[in-house]
Parts: C-alpha cells; sequence; structure tokens
C-alpha cells in the first residue's frame, strides 16, 4: 500500500504539475499524513523536490512539491537515409541537448557505431554520466523482430536487414544498464503527432509517412497498434498495379516503388521536367504554378489515395496526418485526396498535416521512452524496499 500511494502522488504531481499536500489529497483520495509520508519517502528517493510555498487561503503558508524532472533522463534517436538525430530529454520531457548530423555511413556495422558515439556526445552535452540515461527509443525503417535481431523491410538502410544487427544495436547503446527499445520510425511518428503535434486527443488515427519510403503508423484507442508480428502499417507492400513476379521484385514493395521519392522524381522527368532532381524540387514547381509539377502532385495525391482508402475500410480512423518529406506538403496533396477518396469511400476522413515535421519521429522517441523512464526511476530508487521493509 505505502509503494500504490508513492505512485499515485507522483502520478498527481507528473500528470497535473505542482502542488500542496492539501492539494493532492483533494485529487487521490488520500489524507494528508499518507500524502505526506509519501512525499516524504519521494523526497529522500531524489523524485519529488519542494518549489516555495503557497501563500492562497488563510492560515500558514503550504510547501508546493513538483516531481524531480532531473530525476532521470531519456534519449531519443531517429536513424533516417540521410540524418542521424538525437535528443536527450529529463522526465517532463524538456530537451537538454540535441545532435544533428548526416548519415553518411555506407555500412550497417558503421552505421550502428556512428550512432552509438554520436548519443555518447549528445549524453555528455547534456552533462549527463552514461548511468543517469534510464531509457533509449530508437526510430528506424523496418520491421524490429527482437526474437532474430533483424530488422526486415529496410531496404532504404544498406546492410541493415543483417541478422544479428538489432541486437549489435541495442548492445551498443545498452550502456551503464540503460532500457533500450528499437522501434519503427512510422509508428513513432504517429506517438509524436499524438502527443505534442496534430493528433492530440485523436484515439483513432493513421500516420503515414512518405519520403524516401513509405510507412504507416496506426493508434487506436490512443495506442500504438503493431499488429501479431510488428508489421501492422507496412504499406509498402500493398498491391498497386499488376503483381510483380518473385519476392526480389517486391523490394522495395509495389506501392513504395510507385509513390515514394524516386516515383515523384521519376513521373516528373516523363513529363519533360528534367531539371527535377528531387520531389523536393517537384513540389516546389508545383507550388510556383507549373501545369506539369501539379499534374505530378495530382497523381502522387491519387496514389496515396488509393493506400488511404484500403486503411480506411478497416480501421475506420477519425484522422489521417500527413508526415515525411513528400507527405508535408499536405498544402499540395491534401485536396486532391479528399477528392479521390470522396470517390471511392462512403466516410473521408480528415486529412491533416503533421505539425512536427523533421521532428515527428524523435518526438515520439521521446514520449515513448518517458512512458518506460517514469516507471524505472521509481523502482530503481529502492522505493519498493522502502515500502516492503516499512
Amino acid at each position: 500500500m505505502r509503494a500504490l500511494n508513492q505512485r499515485l502522488v507522483l502520478d498527481r504531481l507528473r500528470g497535473q504539475g505542482e502542488a500542496t499536500r492539501p492539494q493532492i489529497a483533494a485529487d487521490t483520495g488520500l489524507s494528508k499524513p499518507t500524502v505526506g509520508q509519501a512525499l516524504l519517502d519521494l523526497e529522500q528517493h531524489g523524485l519529488v523536490r519542494t518549489t516555495g510555498r503557497s501563500l492562497a487561503g488563510p492560515g500558514r503558508a503550504a510547501v508546493v512539491y513538483q516531481a524531480a524532472p532531473d530525476a532521470g533522463h531519456v534519449v531519443g534517436v531517429d536513424i533516417g537515409r540521410r540524418a542521424i538525430r538525437i535528443a536527450v530529454a529529463d522526465l517532463e520531457g524538456s530537451i537538454v541537448a540535441r545532435l544533428d548530423e548526416p548519415n553518411r555511413c555506407r555500412s550497417a556495422s558503421a552505421l550502428v557505431r556512428t550512432v552509438s558515439e554520436s548519443v555518447e556526445r549528445a549524453v555528455a552535452a547534456a552533462g549527463l554520466r552514461p548511468h543517469e540515461v534510464v531509457a533509449t527509443v530508437v526510430g528506424t525503417p523496418g520491421v524490429p523482430d527482437p526474437a532474430t535481431g533483424t530488422v526486415h523491410r529496410a531496404p532504404n538502410l544498406r546492410g541493415w536487414e543483417r541478422r544479428g544487427l538489432l541486437h549489435e544495436l541495442v548492445a551498443a547503446l545498452a550502456v551503464a544498464g540503460s532500457d533500450v527499445v528499437v522501434e519503427n520510425d512510422a509508428n513513432l511518428c504517429a506517438v509524436g503527432e499524438h502527443a505534442l503535434g496534430a493528433a492530440l486527443g485523436v484515439d483513432v488515427l493513421v500516420c503515414l509517412t512518405v519520403g524516401t519510403g513509405i510507412g504507416m503508423g496506426l493508434l487506436v484507442d490512443g495506442q500504438l497498434f503493431r499488429g501479431a508480428h510488428g508489421a501492422a502499417g507496412e504499406i509498402a507492400d500493398l498491391p498497386y498495379g499488376p503483381l510483380p513476379a518473385g519476392a526480389a521484385a517486391r523490394r522495395p514493395g509495389p506501392v513504395e516503388t510507385a509513390a515514394a521519392g524516386q516515383a515523384v522524381v521519376d513521373a516528373a522527368r516523363a513529363l519533360g521536367l528534367t531539371k527535377a532532381r528531387t520531389a523536393k524540387d517537384v513540389f516546389r514547381l508545383a507550388r510556383s504554378g507549373d501545369a506539369r509539377a501539379l499534374r505530378v502532385v495530382e497523381e502522387e495525391a491519387e496514389k496515396l489515395a488509393y493506400v488511404v482508402s484500403a486503411v480506411t475500410a478497416v480501421l475506420d480512423p477519425r484522422l489521417i496526418v500527413l508526415g515525411g518529406g513528400i507527405g508535408g506538403n499536405a498544402d499540395l496533396l491534401a485536396e486532391p485526396m479528399r477528392r479521390a477518396l470522396a470517390a471511392t469511400i462512403p466516410v473521408v476522413p480528415e486529412i491533416a498535416a503533421g505539425q512536427l515535421g523533421e521532428d515527428a519521429v524523435l518526438a515520439g522517441a521521446i514520449a515513448t521512452a518517458l512512458g518506460t523512464a517514469r516507471e524505472l526511476v521509481f523502482d530503481r530508487r529502492g522505493l519498493h524496499r522502502t515500502a516492503s521493509g516499512a
């Protein structure tokens, strides 16, 4: 019971902010003496601290308590084909260090080493020692399979699908006992937008990320939906047009071949836009009013609508969040997508641009790590032993 009371008090401070003992008692239903003992235990173990006194109301000023944000720290990592992004945050989610660098690695082993060294630099830049990092969450393309130590369906990172590589990555990051989780990047994008961005308060949503590759993160009842094998949202594998022959022809998958970054560039060049070297160039031309670029954008929106219609028929999401280098152009894509969807399905979900941009995966990684870290710091600071010995 003592440990339970401590958790109730700590959850109240984390969820609603600083408060006095009478306020905590009123909000939790615990007695003032019980709250006082829980606060004493939590303060002794560095999980709660005082911030001053409240002068509100008659009588003596009451001590104000807050959850200690520096009782532990978390690391979020976003591994992309072109960039590696790392952030270190305290238990309130405030970023205390940030590192962004280009991904120039030509092998999986080099990428594991680079990520590990970059995390070390970011932790040092935050003024922390390795053991002060409680949890690390890594976002990566593909489907992490902890059982085999393999990341499946990640063709855009050279060698990243090698068996055992996932174990190497976790071992490299699990310094000083840090809890390490590797998660699909589109899943983390959905978590990030739900926690801090365009999907706040939305319980059923789809985050469609389109860039070098294409992926989808799904949240149902506000919880990440991974499916039975962790492959929910791997929409690159959806059939599109004539089915290719043989497994090799499906890497990358049909939808990724038809709708990701290179497909946009190829479509533009087929219409004579030979100077369009990237999908970004195509969308820039479309914004300037170039008719051929606008046609490419319209076709891209129709392809994405095809994907969304298939998912909507099964999941019925309230919101589709568009993210990634291509998906970030929702101002050009959303309306033609709505038109295409209205001609296909009876209920068209809302379509919105992601609000977090390139930081969506990182935000999701931090949010996920915080959920783990807040529990771990409670256990690691010996509060269970205090409670059991009382």
